[in-house]
């Protein structure tokens, strides 16, 4: 199980996937999964992509493999961000197109602005408004605390996947996202979830693709519009359907449209 130790108190589980042809050096993608899940959240994008990128898949700090974090970490974006640049880092990739989920787009948007030199296309599937501003919520920390992830999740979960998703790929991810460590959902939840990037939206330069349904619990299409117009060289995909997460949802769909634009992007450059 490949680890890096990105901080003295974190190793950083991660995941490559790369059936390229042995004679090529192909391109790399980082992929970051959103809040209780971890790498294997993209078991649906990694066929499509490895045959042609060497995909890297890490688990975020506290989550998946990776180390659990305590209840007070200090989370912050930069900090989240330094893991993933320090991992890529020792991985020898300098730059490399970013696909992100969830709040995975939320850190993906932060990590697009402050490494501007080393992302060469950004896409973000389901992900919040730059500013939420949901608060700490007080009684769902509790309720991680009292009850563990798996009531939190199951309560949640059909606005994520939508009205159309299996019962049984449900209760999959249900049990995929109650496998996180309490401590650190309780301190990564009320600190992240809320993080406000909107003035890193006009510093992210590289293609951008934005990805929503006309249905979703995040945002409105028009909301999801108005951000997406304030990153340049940005575009927006609109599916049908009312899931937010639409990378589970929609995987198939998503993977083919993240494929296309980054060959439409390599093209125009």
């Amino acid at each position: 199980m490949p680890t890096y130790p990105v901080t003295p108190d974190c190793q950083l589980h991660y995941v490559i996937d790369d059936y390229t042809d042995p004679w090529r050096q192909p391109e790399a993608v980082l992929m970051l999964h959103g809040n209780a899940e971890s790498g294997a959240s993209w078991f649906g994008w990694v066929p499509p992509f490895a045959r042609h990128y060497r995909v890297v898949r890490p688990d975020m700090r506290g989550f998946g493999a990776s180390t659990p974090m305590p209840r007070d970490f200090p989370w912050t974006l930069d900090r989240i961000c330094d893991d993933y640049a320090s991992l890529m880092d020792a991985l020898g990739i300098q730059r490399f197109h970013l696909v992100a989920a969830k709040i995975g787009g939320t850190i993906a948007r932060y990590f697009a602005a402050r490494h501007a030199d080393r992302v060469m296309t950004l896409t973000v599937a389901g992900t919040p408004v730059p500013r939420r501003g949901v608060g700490p919520r007080p009684e769902v920390v509790k309720e991680f605390e009292t009850e563990g992830i798996v009531p939190w999740a199951r309560r949640t979960m059909s606005g994520r996947l939508g009205s159309n998703f299996p019962p049984e790929g449900i209760e999959w991810w249900i049990q995929h996202m109650g496998r996180t460590t309490v401590s650190t959902q309780v301190g990564f939840f009320p600190k992240i979830a809320d993080a406000d990037i909107t003035d890193a939206l006009p510093k992210i330069r590289c293609p951008t693709l934005v990805i929503t349904t006309e249905g979703s619990g995040l945002a409105s299409v028009e909301e999801t519009r108005a951000w997406q117009r304030v990153i340049p060289r940005s575009e927006l995909l609109v599916l049908p359907g009312n899931s937010y997460h639409v990378a589970a949802s929609d995987a198939d769909c998503c993977a083919a449209a993240t494929l296309d634009f980054i060959r439409r992007s390599a093209a125009a450059a």
